[in-house]
Order: structure tokens, then sequence, then C-alpha cells
């Protein structure tokens, strides 16, 4: 049985807690019993094919894809299996990028011909598919190696495409020893070269990964970012002078993004164009109640030729100019969310790319960091735009907001409701492109809550029972205000109510109000509130001489 060691990682694999230390120990007995004998089957059926006189490559390409299949089974066929009683079906082991304890498992009968049970149909489908794509001249090649030195010479690819780490998202070769230690024991020995370590190599994985750096992230980062660029370099030297290079990337936070960004830039690659894609499933587990992103962005790089200087105003009225257009595609393609933000780094990309470096008047070097904030401040008030306009706003009601009403709008077109928790990095992000520091906001009576490294923006539900909040009613912001509203008209108090709309019931307060409603979920009780709000608009005296002359009448 696997006896290798499972890593104790929080959040990723929390079964060591519960004394499971080592690999066999994700087995029950029957399960170890099944899963051994399957390996035994695998490694007879090559020695039975040498017998019957078959090629030895083929032989050793029917194993291998028998030990892929029992590889798959272990994902189903261990105590950490979820049984789904309202589907009366299994959800393997893998059902999200993590191994965390199970409390009460199902296991599969491998022979039952259920989900999760052996299964070659689906290995003979994908092989079936791939036969009927036409060959070229050449066969494809698969190869094993780093991809900071291929084994090519220069300019030899009109093309290379990869999806490289995305920074410190997914401890890649730490949950793949879960599949290795079962290849080592059914097919390691046809594959001596890349079985020779009891589980897999990590010294040289290209992931930010702050334990293999003595727990300091700033190490972490600077090995990330310098794997990354040699790996670019090495496709800006097989890649031909008219070639493209595709990269993957899709991450929230601000240090992943800045540091991708340094490694192309610093490999002489510049993005010719972005595309945001749909790539993940929208029920998967980390969607819910989180701010994970459904898109990965494609960007379209090529190898730069000149060395052009950029001055920093002139590239910041190109951004202004640019990005907006793209945001416009993106928007009508109906990107929205996290999403949305991520699309509009690509043409920000595409334009700074373009010069080897850009300074400031006194010759500074400009950041990317510095860049890529001025981008997001040109996508929150593209965003904020769009959002007033769908209710009757103009442009220039997003200059007359106040900074925490344009945050609060923003947050909630990006997250959704309340039960939302971002990662303080990624809220930073949003709540610097309209100019508020979140530490400044994380008060009590605040719309801002900091706990544990992740940020809550609050709704009237949560303010209803802060007294001073309540019982303040000269207001900084006009999303206290709209709160503050909301809860009057909630308890039915239409004194309180009346003065709030009578000092700041304008066509703006209407307009905002409108604009979260629409933005927030389906079945949201901040939404709910809103709505009703709505109602009294045009019913209650905007100003006290308005309240004066239905007195009098």
């Amino acid at each position: 049985m696997p006896d290798e060691p499972i890593p104790l990682m929080s959040g990723t694999f929390n079964v060591p807690i519960y004394g499971m230390t080592r690999w066999g120990d994700l087995f029950n007995e029957r399960q170890k019993l099944a899963l051994l004998t399957f390996a035994e089957k695998v490694r007879q059926a090559y020695t039975e094919m040498l017998n019957e006189g078959a090629d030895p490559e083929f032989a050793k390409a029917i194993v291998t894809y028998l030990a892929m299949g029992t590889d798959r089974l272990a994902t189903y066929l261990c105590v950490l299996t979820r049984w789904r009683p309202d589907v009366l079906s299994f959800e393997r082991s893998f059902d999200r990028q993590a191994l965390p304890m199970v409390w009460d498992y199902g296991e599969v009968n491998p022979f039952s011909e259920v989900r999760g049970s052996w299964d070659t149909e689906g290995i003979l489908e994908v092989l079936k598919h791939l036969t009927q794509i036409p060959s070229a001249d050449v066969p494809p090649k698969v190869h094993q190696g780093s991809a900071t030195d291929l084994p090519y010479p220069d300019q030899f690819f009109d093309a290379v495409i990869t999806d490289p780490p995305y920074y410190d998202n997914v401890p890649y070769s730490d949950l793949s020893d879960f599949f290795y230690v079962w290849l080592r024991r059914t097919i390691g020995n046809l594959y001596p070269d890349l079985f020779v370590t009891p589980l897999t190599p990590k010294a040289e994985e290209l992931v930010a990964d702050t334990q293999r750096r003595g727990g300091n992230l700033e190490a972490a980062k600077q090995w990330f970012e310098q794997k990354l660029t040699q790996a670019f370099r090495e496709i800006y030297r097989v890649l031909k002078d008219d070639g493209i290079a595709v990269i993957v990337f899709a991450h929230t936070s601000v240090d992943a993004w800045e540091s991708i960004i340094n490694a192309l830039l610093d490999a002489d690659l510049y993005l010719t164009a972005s595309l945001p894609i749909h790539t993940e499933m929208e029920a998967r587990l980390r969607q819910q109640n989180s701010a994970a992103l459904a898109s990965s962005v494609y960007m379209v790089c090529r190898k730069r030729v000149e060395e052009k200087v950029g001055e920093y105003r002139s590239v910041i009225r190109e951004m202004e100019e640019e990005i907006p257009k793209s945001l416009e595609k993106f928007w009508e393609a109906g990107i929205s969310g996290p999403d949305f933000w991520q699309s509009a780094i690509g043409p920000a990309v595409a334009i700074f790319g373009r010069y080897k470096k850009v300074v400031k008047q006194d010759g500074t070097e400009v950041s990317v960091r510095e860049l890529l904030e001025e981008a997001r401040r040109i996508t929150a008030h593209y965003a904020l735009k769009r959002v007033l306009e769908k209710v009757g706003g103009d442009e220039h009601i997003v200059g007359a907001l106040d900074p925490v009403t344009r945050f609060y709008l923003v947050w909630r077109w990006t997250f959704g409701g309340g039960k939302i928790q971002v990662p303080f990095d990624d809220a930073l992000r949003v709540a610097r492109s309209e100019g508020v520091e979140l530490r400044d906001y994380a008060r009590a009576d605040s719309i801002i809550r900091i706990s544990g490294g992740k940020v809550k923006v609050v709704g009237p539900t949560e303010r209803k029972d802060d007294k001073r909040f309540l019982e303040n009613l000269r207001f900084n912001s006009l999303i206290d205000a709209i709160h503050r509203a909301v809860i009057a008209w909630q308890s039915g108090d239409d004194v309180t109510l009346q003065a709030i709309l009578s000092q700041r019931g304008n066509e703006t307060f209407w307009q905002v109000a409108q604009a979260i409603a629409e933005v927030l979920p389906e079945g949201d009780e901040e939404r709910r509130l809103l709505f009703g709000l709505l109602q009294r608009r045009g019913r209650v005296p905007q100003t006290a001489q308005e309240q004066t002359q239905l007195d009098l009448s």
C-alpha cells in the first residue's frame, strides 16, 4: 500500500489532523484490496501481451491507459468520496483542488457499472475522438521536461501555447501525489526515469509556495517571477520572429498578475490581444459564496522587436482611450463580476507592454502595479457608468458620487450580496480603484468588516442593530443615507424616512438605490428591501418646503 506521507496544508490537506498521515490511509480495507488487485492485474496484463507476441511499445501504451483507469477508480474508491443523497450518487474525492475531511462517505462497488466504478469506456471514447483528428506530416510527440530549459533549437515554433501555474492557487505536485503513488505501483517499472523519487519532485516546481521559501511571501513571489521569466525567455527563444505565444492565466491577486506581467515584459513578450474565455463550472464548490473566477484570460503575445520608452502621462491617456473600447465588447458579451476586472488587464498590458519601460517626467520608472491600478480605476469608472445608465443616470453622476458610495456600488456589482467574503488583497484592488482605504473604513458603524484576512461589505440588514449608526442622521456618504432609509422603511418609521428623504432624497439617491438593487442577485434580501424602498419614490416629500405645502393643502 502507498505508505508515503501526506503533507499537512491548511485548506488543501486537512486529513492528517484526523490521523490520516499516509496516502494508504485514505482507503478502507475493502478499497485497499480492490485497488491492489487492479494494480496487480494491470502489471500482469503487460506480461500477458508480451507472451502473446504484442509489440512492447503497444503493450506499454495499453497498460498506461489501464493504469490511468486505476487512478481514476481510486478517486471514487476512497474514504473521501461524498455520497449524494439528493441524486443517489457519488462525488469523487477531487470535486475541487483539495482533499478535505469527509465525515460520512459513500463506498462504490467497482463492478456495479454506476458512477465511479471501473470504466474503460471513457478512455476508449477519448482515444476514438483523438484518432479522428487528421494527422500532420510530422506526428505529435509528448515530452516530459522543464519549461525553463526547452529541448528545441532557436526560432523553431510558429506558436507556443501554455497554461502556466496560477501563482499560489493550487499545490499541483502535492495533489498529484495522490495519483503518482498508484502509477508508481502499476507502471513505474515501465517508466523508470519518471518514477525515481517516492513522491513527485517539488524543489523546482514553479509555484509561489511560501512553505518552500521559509514562510517568506516575498521570497515565494520572487521565486515564481524568476522562474516564470526563465520559462517565458525560453518561449521567446524557440519562437519564430513572426510567431505567437498564447498564455492562459486566471487569478484575482494583484501580486499574481504583477508577477506574470513582469515576467512577460522581462522576457520581451508583449500582448497584441486578450480574450476572457469562460472555463470554469458555475456550480463548482469554490464559487459558492466566494469571489472565484469563472473565466480565464487568454493572452496572445508576440516578440518585442523595439526598445521604446513610454512617457507615463501619454501612456495613461492611451489607456483611457483604448481600454473602454475593449470593455464595451466584454460588457456586451455578458462578462461581469470578478471576471470583468480580469478581462481589463489584457487591454491595459497591450498598451503599456509595447514599451520596454514607462517613465515619469523625472525619469522614475513606473511599476507594473501602478499601471494596473490605473487600469482598475478606468475599469471601475466604466462599470459604474454602465450600471447607472441602466437606471437612467448619466456619466456626470459617477463623478458626483462620494468615493464610499462608488466603492459600494462597484463592490455589489463585482461580488454580489452581503454574504460574500473576499480576500483582503482582492478587496483592496476594488477599494483603491475608488480612492478608498479599507482600514480607514473598517469601523463598527461602517460598511466594511475585516476579519481573518477576509473583507465583507455589509448591507442595511447587518446595520439595523447598530445604535451609533441609527442615531446619526447626518450622513458622510450617500450609501449610509440609503441604508438608513431602507432600515426606516422596513421598520415602518415614516418620520425618520421622511427626514432622510427631505435631506438626501434627490434623483441621484433613487438612481443609486435602484442601481444597487439591479446588480444584486435574485433572492437577495438587500435587493428585496431596496425594491421595497423604491416604491416610495415620488410619494415622500423630497424637501422641507414641499412638506409644508402638503401640510397647508
